[in-house]
């Protein structure tokens, strides 16, 4: 795909037509679904329209399974979401421009709160397939950047965005307490196993994620490494987003679920089939997480 020569103007556009398109002038929050995320969007709320990513401009198709290249808007309480159902990767070909674009367009569209989700190779002893796990930092291994290059137009803020605070520490108390209130209304209806089946609840996990350019999976030695470093999660989405989102001032909030165990931690090889399995497998969890979750998000 041909690089967006101006990515910030790419994104006003795209966010005009995607008000255009779904008759909602302004949108309060975007989530993006990670691999095998995508039934969880039917949870989230009532759904008022949905677009073909393509309608927008700067979007490229996704290559990857467990991908869908649509937009939803979806009505959660008095909030307006966009729900994406996918995202492009730079292992797809892509420059980082373009592997943010999605959350540029949805601060375009007014949304002041980006909720990104991904599937992740747990690295942390203790963590189980299946369990959601909230990113509190992150490592950038990837190389790259999306405030590399021209610096961003007058009227934007400087590139040089301080990260100190990216996962928004409020963000990450709501989920806790959303995914707290949602263990117990579980653990009500088919008793304490329920809840922690979701591992949600008090114990919901925080860790750090690695993030790795990808397509190929870890080698045994490289997770040991990452392990090293601090890593608690590895996978190959979400840091381009969240330094995106911080850089125009939205609050980021992530969620990882544990698709798998990293390389030489698992009991057998990976294989992406099983990650979109396990995200499938746990869709109805993650969606009831984010719909407690997106009423309340908006300060």
């Amino acid at each position: 795909m041909t690089a967006i020569s101006d990515p910030y103007q790419a994104a006003q556009d795209s966010a005009a037509r995607l008000a255009d398109l779904t008759g909602q002038p302004r949108h309060d929050v975007a989530v993006v679904l990670g691999s095998g995320w995508a039934p969880a969007a039917d949870a989230l709320g009532t759904t008022v329209a949905e677009v073909p990513l393509d309608a927008l401009g700067g979007f490229p198709p996704p290559t990857v399974g467990g991908h869908s290249p649509v937009v939803r808007s979806v009505r959660a309480g008095d909030v307006h979401a966009l729900v994406f159902l996918g995202r492009v990767h730079l292992y797809e070909g892509h420059d980082p421009a373009t592997v943010v674009h999605g959350v540029r367009t949805a601060v375009a569209a007014g949304c002041r709160v980006v909720v990104l989700t991904n599937a992740a190779g747990g690295i942390r002893e203790g963590y189980q397939v299946g369990q959601p796990v909230l990113i509190r930092d992150h490592l950038n291994l990837t190389g790259r950047s999306p405030l590399g290059g021209p610096p961003p137009p007058d009227g934007y803020p400087p590139r040089f965005t301080d990260l100190t605070d990216l996962y928004s520490p409020r963000l990450r108390a709501l989920a806790a307490e959303a995914a707290g209130a949602g263990a117990g209304a579980g653990a009500a209806g088919a008793g304490a196993g329920a809840g922690d089946a979701a591992g949600a609840g008090e114990g919901l996990a925080e860790g750090v994620y690695a993030a790795l350019p990808g397509p190929h999976y870890e080698t045994p030695a490289e997770i040991r490494a990452l392990r090293t470093l601090g890593a608690d999660l590895v996978g190959m989405s979400t840091v381009l987003e969240a330094i995106a989102a911080r850089h125009l001032g939205a609050e980021v909030l992530a969620i990882s679920l544990v698709s798998n165990l990293a390389a030489g931690l698992a009991p057998h090889g990976l294989d992406h089939a099983e990650v979109v399995a396990a995200g499938k497998a746990a869709a109805g969890r993650m969606g009831s997480l984010l719909a407690g979750l997106l009423p309340v998000i908006v300060p």
